[in-house]
């Protein structure tokens, strides 16, 4: 089940980067956090932010130098993701910049960034959660990224004599364009009960003579002469209901179409066509108008887009954004599933690049991949169960991934309505770095083989249960039972698929841990009803009799009532330096729970704390990380401090250390963009200059990394006149380069080039 509630904001502790020019991969370098490696011993590039689902994207200057950054949406979880553009021409060149988050306002289920008021910046229309229609906030930006909410709880177009909400469902993904080009954006969505399309026309040139008002009108009931099936995505041509009613009036509306628009113009005839994407359907239609600007035709429409490369066929419901993504000046496509339902959509290669090599009124696309950005990050498809475990006994801690599932195939059911097959599996992370410091690599994907049961829901954890001196997994599932796969010298064989006949109802998620501090290993499971049951072991280690003593252990319930039904708890049991007991929990909601005073109370209740920031040592984080979460801590770097690596439905990794070179979130603390960090000259070559526009300018600290996230230049002598500060860069190559400048509290970053041919 979907939650609906907002997952809060999305930020990472840590900074990383991606850069990608076209066709053409680059790997990270060395990085002085935790590394991740793909199975092919290449460095992913970001693989702490989290994982991508079904996502919109949106372009947008965060940073205010002037140059459009990709906002990034996923609606599995309300989660929004910010890469900076770093401007490099015919390259996809960005940077993973998380602490951005902050700055935008609380999304749902649908976010579109387009600029109503004509001022060059991108406003947001973004989903009216209860209300059927549509927020919108303007862009008041200045040297700060800022938005006013404009339009709350939904935007009204005036029907007939009255103004009435403009009805956008949480399914429907509106158009919104300068239709008639008159310098104001229109909007099209589909009448309440699909079929016809609604053009509500904005009156604000025609009123006021400037387009931010946002005075609309519905001027038409069927835009474009078409309609679509409610019951496929079948189209029909030359059809309106007002001309035919009879149609209209049989149509058996069994449900709501549901569809994505997007509004474009596609054979350079300076009118807009349409990118339509339907429920359930993988493809994206495209309905040529061979009408005029104000009185528009859909005449033909092609079941293949785009001819020109392989079409799209992504599911499910897939939505199209238009935005330049490799800085040529074109706008490409990027395609991902509109989906809410979290069990039919895509969900390893759902994000799908199409470059765009014609013009911007007649574009011609070319897919590059179907795995933008989710190709640098660890994303294991549906749902991450992260376990930190040293599972070769080299003393470096490794890394485990459950997972709900990937995506495998779909199906239609005898009433043609979709469904999604997933089957999980369980990914190793091998630690090959050193105790000091850690690095992961992709070991296994398929860690035991376990994807040959076909099941779902798959969450590991580790210990001899038998007895013969290696090491055994327990693996929870959809079901509620537990699966004993048995090592037999590194072979892996299913011992028990019920393990103890053991069953807590759904999703269970095992781990192994003594609880007691008898020395003898227990077992606790979290469950889908986000409870946590408790089975004392009343044997020893290596011959366990699990006891069941309670299933509301600590009284931990992690359910939103009334909304969700469900919780689904993952806990995690961890003891710090002085083996004082603590608890994480993952939740349905997001939220990872926290709890103390544990030790002596197992049968009272746990005390839920809001101390987790403290014990990682960070700052301004929030804890609530998309949906489904859950969360796997220790000392991983073998430093004496606790890290915590979480997961989402998403299927991605966040990491959580109080060392990070970034803060989580941007706030008067830290200011970007060159109006208040000056950097000259600009392409440089053997130094550059900088200004701080205070009246202080009592440096701390200025730091030089590279594109890739990496320090070149540290602990830097700076030396100052009038103000102005010099750094002998004689030692960088050429190339695009972050300083960051540390005034007292306060983080100051710029972004410059270093090119050894100036002219």
């Amino acid at each position: 089940m979907k939650s609906f509630k907002l997952a809060g904001f999305i930020a990472v502790i840590i900074f990383f980067c991606l850069v990608v020019p076209d066709q053409n991969k680059v790997n990270a370098q060395d990085d002085p956090l935790i590394m991740v490696k793909n199975k092919e011993n290449e460095l992913l590039s970001y693989p702490w932010a989290g994982g991508l689902n079904a996502v919109q994207f949106g372009e947008i200057d965060m940073n205010r130098d002037g140059i459009n950054d990709l906002f990034v949406f996923d609606r599995h979880g309300d989660r929004k993701l910010c890469f900076i553009n770093d401007g490099v021409f015919n390259s996809v060149s960005y940077s993973f910049q998380p602490e951005y988050a902050d700055l935008f306002p609380d999304l749902s289920d649908w976010a579109i960034f387009i600029d109503y008021d004509g001022d060059g910046k991108q406003d947001i229309f973004t989903y009216s959660p209860g209300w059927a229609g549509m927020k919108v906030y303007r862009n008041v930006s200045d040297n700060l990224l800022k938005f006013d909410l404009v339009v709350d709880p939904y935007l009204k177009s005036l029907h007939g004599e009255m103004y009435l909400n403009l009805l956008v469902t949480d399914v429907d993904y509106p158009g919104i364009a300068d239709i008639d080009n008159d310098g104001d954006l229109d909007i099209l969505s589909f009448w309440g009960l699909g079929s016809f399309v609604n053009y509500h026309r904005n009156m604000s040139m025609e009123k006021y003579g400037h387009a931010d008002s946002l005075d609309y009108e519905l001027k038409e009931y069927c835009w474009g002469m078409f309609a679509e099936s409610e019951e496929s995505n079948q189209l029909y041509l030359d059809t309106c209901f007002q001309k035919q009613p009879v149609f209209y009036r049989e149509v058996n509306q069994t449900r709501h179409t549901g569809s994505t628009f997007l509004l474009l113009d596609l054979d350079q005839d300076t009118v807009q066509d349409l990118l339509l994407g339907d429920i359930d359907y993988p493809g994206l239609y495209a309905l040529m108008n061979d009408g005029s600007r104000y009185n528009a035709h859909i005449g033909s429409y092609d079941t293949l887009f785009p001819s020109s490369t392989e079409k799209v066929e992504l599911f499910s419901f897939p939505a199209a954004a238009y935005i330049d993504v490799n800085n040529d000046t074109k706008k490409d496509l990027l395609v991902s599933p509109f989906d809410p339902k979290l069990e039919s959509a895509e969900d390893k290669k759902s994000i799908w690049y199409y470059k765009n090599t014609g013009g911007n009124d007649k574009p011609f696309f070319t897919l590059i991949t179907k795995d933008f950005l989710q190709s640098e990050m660890i994303d294991r498809g549906s749902g991450a169960y992260p376990v930190l475990y040293d599972w070769d006994k080299d003393g470096l801690t490794d890394l485990f991934v459950g997972n709900f599932g990937f995506f495998d195939h779909a199906y239609y059911d005898a009433a043609y309505f979709l469904h999604g097959v997933y089957y999980s599996r369980i990914a190793y992370y091998k630690n090959t770095g050193t105790e000091q410091k850690p690095q992961f690599q992709l070991w296994n994907d398929n860690f035991g083989e376990l994807s040959d049961l076909l099941k779902t829901g798959f969450s590991p954890t580790f210990g001899d249960l038998d007895g013969d001196g290696d090491t055994d997994m327990l693996v929870g599932y959809d079901a509620g039972r537990l699966i004993f796969i048995e090592n037999q010298d590194n072979e892996f064989e299913v011992a028990d698929t019920n393990y103890l006949n053991i069953d807590v109802g759904e999703f269970s998620t095992p781990q192994l841990f003594d609880l007691d501090k008898d020395g003898a290993t227990d077992l606790v499971i979290g469950e889908q009803g986000g409870n946590i049951n408790y089975y004392r072991n009343q044997g020893t280690n290596t011959n366990p009799d699990f006891m069941f003593v309670t299933d509301s252990l600590g009284k931990v319930r992690v359910t939103d009532i009334p909304i969700p039904f469900y919780g689904y708890s993952v806990p995690w049991f961890f003891r710090d330096q002085s083996d004082v007991t603590h608890l994480v929990v993952g939740s349905e909601d997001g939220l990872i729970f926290y709890y103390t005073n544990i030790d002596g109370n197992l049968e009272g209740t746990f005390n839920k704390s809001d101390g987790l920031a403290d014990l990682l040592d960070t700052t301004d984080v929030s804890f609530v990380r998309g949906i489904r979460t859950a969360a796997t801590i220790a000392d991983i770097s073998n430093d004496g401090k606790l890290e915590m690596i979480a997961g989402n439905y998403s299927g991605g990794l966040e990491y959580f250390n109080g060392t990070a070179e970034v803060s989580p979130g941007i706030s008067e603390k830290i200011k970007t963009g060159k109006n208040h960090l000056k950097i000259f000259p600009n392409p440089a070559q053997a130094q550059i200059s900088f200004r701080l526009n205070n009246d202080e300018n009592n440096i701390h600290s200025a730091t030089i990394t590279n594109i890739n996230g990496q320090i070149v230049l540290d602990n830097i002598n700076l030396s100052k006149k009038n103000q102005i500060f010099t750094i002998d860069i004689t030692r960088l190559n050429n190339g695009v380069y972050i300083l960051k400048v540390v005034d007292k509290q306060t983080i100051y970053t710029g972004r410059f080039q270093i090119l050894t041919n100036i002219r």
